[in-house]
């Protein structure tokens, strides 16, 4: 398991602005976690949770046909449209409101473009641990309607497929909202989890703590979590072992 920021405890706030960056003429890249070029030992994950990584990519862009194995890769899209290719046959193209969950596996290659050749395609993309090596390599994606979401927590992901969620090989939920200036949502967690709390966009508090889009916070010894909507945002929340 990822050591780091895991072993403190209460709500520790990851700015934006502290985030890592990968930049080249199609993309930007901004990484919570290490990942690729960008190391800092003491952002490795959380938990189970490994990446995230909050990308724009420009018209007609994208990641080639490259492989995986051994990760949970959640695609969640929040303006434009990528179009998704694997191994497995599988084809689509994800727009806002969309999860997207790939089970890496024993090994699966795709590739990821923009859809679009005049707008740009801004996505988070989520690794997550699995429980073991070595499982079935699977595809699944699932719309979820703006009433699911608009002012309260609807969990998209989770190890038993609970109320459609995608099923995820891990002891993670993962659930998204969408909130209105000054909507409040509360979230109880059971003594022992944690949670990261992810801005996708607009701002909001946390417990009181301010949160912008691209903060994160990592979670512990907590069980009441409020997130009050300072503007419009779209947020994730990861309850993890």
């Amino acid at each position: 398991m990822p050591l780091g920021i895991e072993d403190q405890v209460m709500i520790t706030i990851r700015n934006n602005e502290d985030r890592g960056r990968t930049e080249i003429d199609w993309l930007d890249s901004r990484h919570t976690f290490s990942f690729g070029e960008y190391y800092d030992p003491q952002y490795m994950g959380f938990r189970a949770l490994r990446v995230i990584n909050d990308d724009r990519v420009a018209p007609g862009g994208g990641f080639g046909t490259h492989p995986h194995r051994d990760m949970e890769i959640i695609t969640v899209v929040l303006e434009g449209a990528l179009e998704h290719k694997d191994s497995l046959g599988s084809g689509s193209v994800i727009r806002p409101g969309d999860v997207q969950l790939m089970s890496a596996g024993t090994g699966i290659r795709h590739s990821e473009f923009n859809h679009s050749q005049q707008e740009p395609v801004h996505f988070l993309q989520i690794w997550i641990l699995p429980e073991r090596k070595g499982l079935k390599p699977g595809y699944e994606q699932q719309s979820f309607s703006s009433k699911e979401t608009n002012g309260s927590w609807h969990m998209v992901a989770a190890p038993d497929s609970n109320n459609g969620a995608l099923a995820i090989h891990q002891d993670v939920r993962l659930s998204v909202a969408t909130l209105s200036r000054g909507e409040q949502a509360g979230y109880s967690l059971a003594p022992g989890r944690y949670a990261w709390v992810q801005v996708a966009t607009g701002g909001v508090t946390l417990n009181g703590n301010a949160l912008r889009a691209g903060d994160g916070a990592a979670v512990s010894d907590e069980t009441k979590l409020t997130v009050k909507a300072t503007e419009p945002a779209e947020l994730l929340l990861f309850d993890l072992a």
